[in-house]
Formats: C-alpha cells, structure tokens, sequence
C-alpha cells in the first residue's frame, strides 16, 4: 500500500506522541522534555526523552529517536503498514485504498461548455489555436472542411455526437502529452523563451529533440486550453488554488523541460524563469501518481534510446541537453533533488561502471562526501564509481563549450576511481606523514567501509589500498597531491558560531535543542544548552529582552561568551530574522552530523550503532535537501 506523504504527515499532527509513548514508558516532565527509561535498552538513570512540540523521541543512552511511526515499528516489532492503519483508526484519518493502476491515472473530464457556433476538434488532439488566437466569428463550413461529407451531416445529432466524442474518464498521461504538445506550440510566440535556448547554444534539432517548450504569462493559461481537463491538472499539479481561492498555474512565462520516464511517456514538467531575479529559478511538478521523482532521471530514455555505454550524473537539465548536442548520450540529471540510493541503482543498472560530476568547490565537497555514503552500500563486486569534480566556475555544459569534445572526454576518462576520491579526501584533513595522522585516516575509514556489502571482496581491497597509500610497513612518506581532485576549503568553529546566535537569537533555541542528545555534558555548547534548557520557557517575549535575560543566566560565562560573540562578529552575519534562522539550522544540522560520527568511532552497543547509522543517514538527507535549495 502506498500512503502519500500528505496523508502520513497529518496522522502525525493528529498524533500526540507523549501521550502514546506515555501508555509504554513511565513518563516525567523535565525541563522542555518528558524524560523515562529507555524501553529499548537497559538502564536505571532515566536517559529516553520525549519532545512533544516536535513529537520526537530520543535516547541518550542508546540513541534510538524518531516519531511515533518510528516508536511503534521498533518497540512492538511491526511493519510500516500496520503501524499505519492503527494510527489512522485512532486519528480518524482514512488511508488510500488498493486500487488497480488504471484506476490511479483516470479522472473524470467535466462537460464541454455549449459553443454560439459548432467548433469540431479532434478529442485527443490539442487545440492549435492560442487563447488570444480565437475569432470573433467562426466560418461553420471552414470548421466542418475537415469531415469527408458535410453534406451528410444532420445538425438535429450535434449535441449528441458532441457528448458522444467526449470521455468520461480522463487519462493522466494521455493529459501530460497534450500540455507537452501545447507548451512546444507556445514557444514560436516567445521571443524572449527563443533567445533563451538561443543563447545557451542549443540548435533547432536539439529543441525538437528534447521537445522544449514555452509557458505562456497568462495565470490561467491551461485552463483556458484545457476546459475539460481541470480535475486532471490538479492531479498532476499543474494548477494551484492561492490562499485567496483562486486557481492559477505553476508554470508562467518559462521555458519548459517535458520530463519522460524509462517508456518515454511524458510525466512532469520542470520550468525554467527567464528572468533570474525571479525566484525559484527552476520549479518542478510535484510528485503525483505518474511522477515521483525521487525515482527518476531526466536523460535516462533519451540516453537509452541511444543505446549509451557511459552514464554521467550531472547536475541540470540544460548540461544534459548540451552534452548530447556535442554527441555525448548518457548524461543524466536529478529532478531538483540530491541523488539517492534510487538513483544510482538505475544507473547501475545500465552499465557496472559509472561516474558522477561535481563543482570543485565546498558545496562540492559535502556533496560528494554524501553521495559517496549513499553509494557505498550499492558497490557490489564489479560495480565501479568515479567522481568527476569539475574545473572551478565550470558546470558539464560550460566546460564542453569551451574545452571541446575531446577535451571533456579526457577529463571525464581521468576523473579518479571511488578508491582514490576518497584517499584524497579523508588524507586532506590530516598530517598523513606522521604515526598519528595515518591512523586517524584508518579510523576514517574503517567507519565508512562498514557502509559497504558484507559480502564481497571491496572492504578488504580498500583497506588495503589505504595502507599502501600510507606507506604502511615500508619506508615511504606518501606524495599527495589536491590539485586536480580536490578543490575544496574548510570549515571550522561551528561550535562557536551555535553559541553566538543563541546569544543573539536565544528563541533559536529550538533549532539546538537535539544537540543534547550527542555532545559530553562537560564541553562549553553543552553547558550553555543546559541552561537554556532550564529557562527556555521563562524567555520574555521580546527579542532584546530575551537576549539580556540570557545573557544574565550565563553571566558566569561572560568572558567566554564576550570573546565568541566578537570573534564571530554575529551581528553583521545575522542582520534578518530570516538569515539567522537559516544559519542556525544549517549550523544544527553540522553540528548533529560531527556529533554522531564521533558517536559511531566508539558505540556502546549493536544496538546504538544502528540506531547512530539510521540517524546518520536521515542527517545526510536533510543536508542534501538544503544543499539543493540553497
């Protein structure tokens, strides 16, 4: 059964999670948190806190955490689905029924309004006029031309021919095809959409090839040329209803990318603004039930009807295009997400080797490191993984332009092996010529190397291309050189900068507050979150009330606090509510991931270990998501 994620969110809203775990564990009230001893492991100082504003769970003992779901599944042994179905009894919320697949993309097509003068058109073809196209009089003998005898035609049957030729049900791809068909129609009109694609160097052949398009500015546009078709462009989410409940489209005055799955149907659309100071710059359908994509890749039909023995993951739709205009089939793109396991299994899938490309510069870095966690679990015997980080201030379609073709070849030949990538990565971060330096390297990557499969030869190759690297037993100092592989900076202090935006912004509290669950009660960040824990919900309401009165409960570290907040120079950093929000949750979300890793060097149990991989990898998630909307 699938649940839409709409659905699964409202059970939780719906869901008091201190409630359910309270009729389990024997609950107190502590500070912002319902504290008991963990149900999941042995314990006799309560260390399982529940969190009823964020209905969350976590142990500190054994660091399991999650939502009720999560709690449910884990404590009475149970399946996702049944979990459900008990939930969505108790919050009187109805789950989607099992309905066959045709049943999914059917709706149902509202009658043709009468037309002042007889108008025949095809049903399953689009309209070729534009909205603004119509004439005020309409020629019936014009209109009837298309029939072979117009003569035979009885005028008392109009009606009933009309009701006749229009279904009931509507199909949901037969729908996407004739908005792909009606936006490639909209783009001679735009001579702002034309010098897009012209600018960008794409070719007739190329726009035809890939079907782009044009949507118009008009709010209403798929309305008007899809009168019958409105339920069906709500489920595809092509129209929106605003907050006022008027309808308008997702799409206005953009370039169109007609997305297609693995058969070639056309199943989203993603929309690219002329105008750069318009925000998003690029917008995506939302999933439905033809498109999920999570789960595919734009190029991949394309690549595969060109029957492409080398697959490059890229970064957008238009490097992409550009790579198969310069003769380069099999570039691929994520659909706005960061790629996942689902992604790179259908990659692995066209061929054993592939590679994937990267900006040169920090986001490059944590997105690498990423997905080369996400990969790890896939690289069964024979599988091969290359990353190809990319020149500084170059994507795929800049660096082909003005490299060539023979160019681009040669780097993406001589992008390093998954073996070597991460040798680079890990060494840059130590003194590989000393005993200490190598064996926080090992460490490193003893960690990583349990993320690979049981079964295989690659965790003990790997291992030991690292302690040749290293020197290990011989007398070697290694030679390491950054220059092409890596181009990344660090970033230190996250600690510190935590601490000034809670002295500045201490109703940010609620972004840190999960830190407690991983750091040591004697570091500085734990003993300032401690306190705020105690006074949290005394703060006043105004903001610079709040900050004096914290800023007096942390008076014994004033010196320390003092030289922070001027190091950091946080004002100038956080001169919007808006950025300092933003910055507390993306130093959180660092802070969580450093904390966990150095949680899972030296966990106390089976159990904390895969409870700290679990939270590891719902952190990477998140990071990639906010890498991806930045």
């Amino acid at each position: 059964m699938a649940i839409p994620q709409h659905t699964i969110d409202q059970i939780l809203d719906r869901t008091d999670i201190v409630d359910l775990i309270g009729q389990r564990v024997k609950l107190k009230k502590t500070g912002r948190t319902y504290s008991g001893c963990c149900p999941f492991h042995q314990e006799k100082s309560p260390s399982f806190h529940v969190y009823r504003d964020k209905q969350y769970f976590h142990c500190f003992g054994c660091q399991a955490n999650g939502n009720a779901i999560r709690f449910l599944m884990d404590i009475d042994h149970r399946n996702f689905v049944d979990v459900m179905k008990d939930l969505a009894n108790q919050t009187g919320i109805e789950l989607p029924k099992d309905n066959q697949d045709n049943k999914k993309i059917s709706y149902k097509r509202e009658a043709a309004k009468p037309s002042t003068a007889p108008n025949f058109t095809a049903p399953s073809k689009t309209p070729d006029l534009n909205q603004n196209d119509i004439a005020p009089e309409i020629d019936p003998f014009e209109a009837f031309s298309q029939y072979p005898d117009p003569e035979d035609f009885d005028p008392t049957q109009f009606n009933m021919m009309s009701d006749q030729q229009i279904p009931q049900e509507g199909n949901l791809y037969d729908l996407l095809e004739n908005v792909a068909q009606f936006y490639e129609k909209q783009l001679p009109s735009s001579q702002s959409a034309q010098q897009y694609f012209k600018h960008r160097g794409l070719g007739k052949n190329t726009i035809q090839y890939w079907r782009l398009g044009y949507a118009p500015e008009d709010w209403q546009h798929l309305e008007k040329a899809f009168p019958q078709d409105i339920e069906g462009l709500r489920l595809l989410g092509l129209i929106r209803t605003s907050d006022n409940g008027r309808d308008f489209d997702l799409l206005r005055d953009r370039v169109i990318f007609p997305i297609r799955d693995s058969k070639g149907r056309v199943v989203g659309f993603g929309g690219r603004a002329l105008n750069d100071d318009i925000k998003p710059k690029y917008i995506n359908s939302p999933d439905s039930e033809v498109f999920h994509k999570n789960q595919l890749l734009y190029g991949l039909y394309e690549g595969r009807k060109e029957r492409a023995q080398n697959w490059l993951m890229v970064e957008g739709y238009m490097d992409v295009i550009a790579l198969q205009q310069y003769g380069i089939s099999g570039a691929v793109a994520t659909l706005g997400t960061a790629s996942n396991a689902d992604h790179l299994g259908i990659l692995f899938k066209q061929n054993n080797q592939i590679t994937i490309a990267f900006d040169g510069d920090i986001a490059g870095q944590k997105a690498a490191r990423r997905t080369l966690e996400i990969a790890l679990p896939l690289l069964n015997d024979g599988r091969e993984l290359k990353f190809f980080v990319l020149p500084k201030e170059h994507d795929p379609d800049s660096l082909i332009r003005k490299e060539g073709v023979e160019s681009f070849h040669r780097l993406w030949q001589n992008a390093p092996l998954l073996s070597d990538f991460l040798f680079a990565l890990l060494s840059q971060n130590y003194e590989i010529t000393t005993p200490e330096g190598k064996s926080q390297v090992m460490a490193e990557l003893n960690q990583l190397i349990e993320l690979l499969p049981k079964q295989g030869s690659y965790r003990y190759l790997l291992r030991q291309f690292f302690r040749e690297k290293l020197g290990f037993n011989k007398k070697w100092q290694p030679q390491v050189s950054l220059d092409a592989t890596l181009s990344f900076a660090q970033n230190t202090g996250n600690e510190e900068f935590a601490i000034a935006i809670l002295m500045q912004h201490p109703f940010l509290y609620i972004h840190f507050e999960v830190l407690r669950a991983f750091i040591q009660p004697n570091d500085f960040i734990a003993q300032i979150l401690t306190i705020f824990d105690v006074i949290f919900d005394d703060l006043p309401d105004d903001q610079e009330l709040a900050t004096y009165y914290i800023l007096g409960a942390c008076s014994a570290y004033h010196l320390q606090l003092s030289e922070i907040i001027q190091r950091t120079n946080i004002q100038a950093l956080t001169d919007s509510p808006e950025m300092a929000d933003k910055l507390a949750s993306d130093y959180s979300l660092a802070l969580q991931e450093k904390y966990v890793k150095q949680k899972l060097k030296s966990p106390s149990s089976l159990i904390e270990m895969r409870n700290l991989r679990r939270q590891l990898n719902e952190l990477t998630k998140k990071i990639s998501l906010k890498l991806v909307h930045s």
